[in-house]
């Protein structure tokens, strides 16, 4: 079986930045609907972006601690495929956000030190059986802000069976993508800081680098599981 890993690219601002992003052959991009954010930008500007990613690309919109109303605003100005809720959402209340606006939905856990590996699991079951709408958990670092500090945190709390539904982010470079994809074996992965320029200008050759980090972590993972089942060639014929 071929390994795969996705690969996710967010805070995506400029024509030219998702064309890159396409072009490195990611699966799927992020815009940032927080304010607060370098990264932000207005549904208008997401609509004009979404308008250049060609089909099976899926767009992504992060928000953080907005109510139902305004994120269903937001999807219907901006074609969105997923929505990412990055903020101090409920479980409930992350339900309740994805139903008024009629998409999937990722929950961000944010790791902490003292995290427990029991809490990832509980979260996620607990997420799954709150609504029908919910896709996976996104584990990223802990900070005072949300979102894109670029800071990782202890990959070995993510239990071994949660691993290949999870989102992995935080702290991801190209340095680091490969053992991250052979080590935690994430469902996929999402960086942001980590292929910029300057925040919010994505750098293209740094994208390129991190996808190729990424599937250079996937032919770890082939051979291991090449190695680890019968060869054909020792088959008697």
């Amino acid at each position: 079986m071929s390994m795969r890993t996705r690969i996710k690219i967010c805070g995506l601002t400029r024509e030219e930045d998702v064309q890159a992003v396409v072009a490195a052959g990611a699966d799927a991009i992020g815009f940032v609907f927080y304010p607060k954010s370098p990264r932000y930008v207005t549904p208008e500007r997401a609509a004009e972006l979404i308008r250049s990613v060609p089909p099976f690309i899926t767009s992504v919109g992060l928000f953080v601690n907005a109510t139902p109303d305004e994120v269903a605003a937001t999807v219907r100005v901006a074609p969105l495929s997923l929505i990412q809720l990055h903020g101090d959402e409920t479980v409930d209340q992350a339900a309740a956000i994805a139903a008024a606006a009629g998409r999937q939905y990722m929950k961000v856990f944010r790791v902490k030190p003292d995290t427990a590996p029991d809490e990832l699991l509980e979260y996620e079951q607990a997420n799954r059986a709150a609504s029908p709408l919910f896709t996976s958990l996104l584990l990223d670092t802990y900070v005072d802000a949300y979102g894109g500090a670029g800071k990782g945190f202890d990959w070995s709390l993510i239990p071994k069976d949660l691993a290949p539904r999870v989102v992995l982010s935080g702290g991801l470079s190209v340095h680091n993508a490969t053992d991250a994809v052979a080590g935690v074996r994430p469902y996929a992965v999402d960086i942001s800081s980590g292929v910029e320029a300057a925040k919010g200008i994505k750098d293209a050759r740094k994208i390129a680098d991190f996808v190729a980090a990424v599937r250079a972590g996937d032919a770890i993972l082939e051979s291991q599981a090449h190695h680890e089942s019968p060869s054909e060639a020792a088959v008697p014929r």
